[in-house]
């Protein structure tokens, strides 16, 4: 089964400015990317926000894909 980011991601004018966010957070698509670009593992990320999901970040990562 494939994943659908738009389950996962969305964008809201009056959450963090309207940037794409994960659902139910305010955890930008953007912080997870440069949490990953910093060094950052899936691991760590998982640890230090435990509310998000593998299934998040394979969100964000495929928004990103999609995105450029």
């Amino acid at each position: 089964m494939e994943l659908n980011w738009r389950n996962h991601i969305h964008s809201d004018s009056k959450i963090l400015l309207g940037k794409p966010t994960i659902k139910g957070t305010r955890i930008s698509v953007e912080l997870i990317l440069e949490l990953f670009a910093s060094g950052w593992t899936q691991q760590a990320i998982l640890d230090s926000y435990p509310n998000l999901t593998e299934i998040d970040i394979k969100a964000c990562l495929q928004f990103a894909a999609k995105e450029t």
